[in-house]
């Protein structure tokens, strides 16, 4: 099994794998290139998310600045709106469904370390230095018709439901069902939200 298909897996992986790495480096210097780009230039900023994401649907936009860990493991639906400053660490999939309106500052994570140190670094090397962390991950997905509020945080393995709003500020550190309004730190339904 390669470093990849651990990643993928949600199994410990080294990060420092030459393949990841590889992919990791292309990843950073096209949203370098994309973060750059004039803002009205949308033929460039399609060529270079159609070379970044692992898909998309119809009508993405993203205002930079953007930033992804791998940018392949990334999937958009159809009608969605990702506002400034938004980090997404891709070590697995984010899934995105259709008419998704994601906030300035949102973060997605999908990549979680041991709590034990030796578990997370290992044995030092003889200079004293370390590998890189040893890393697991878990799959994001957001549903259909979902606004993220600015500055949420989504943790490894969340799934929001479709029509769900969350609110400005809350950690998602658990599923959301559909149809509500969510919001805190823990993030938790607080009421129906009707389609």
């Amino acid at each position: 099994m390669t470093e990849r298909e651990k990643m993928l897996a949600g199994q410990l992986y080294d990060c420092g794998d030459a393949e990841l790495l590889a992919r990791w480096h292309k990843a950073k210097d096209l949203v370098r290139d994309y973060n750059h780009v004039d803002s009205a230039n949308t033929e460039e900023k399609e060529r270079i998310l159609n070379e970044l994401l692992g898909g998309k649907g119809r009508n993405l936009w993203i205002t930079a600045p953007f930033f992804v860990d791998y940018g392949n493991n990334i999937y958009f639906g159809n009608n969605c709106e990702v506002n400034m400053n938004c980090i997404f660490l891709d070590d697995n999939i984010i899934r995105i469904g259709d008419n998704a309106l994601i906030a300035p500052n949102v973060q997605i994570y999908t990549a979680f370390h041991p709590v034990n140190a030796l578990e997370r670094f290992g044995v030092p090397k003889a200079d004293g230095s370390f590998a890189f962390c040893k890393t697991r991950t878990a799959p994001v997905t957001i549903g259909n018709s979902v606004w993220i509020g600015g500055g949420v945080i989504i943790m490894p393995g969340v799934t929001i439901g479709d029509n769900v709003v969350i609110g400005a500020g809350s950690v998602v550190t658990k599923d959301i069902p559909d149809n509500t309004i969510a919001y805190g730190n823990p993030c938790r339904a607080v009421r129906e939200n009707k389609p």
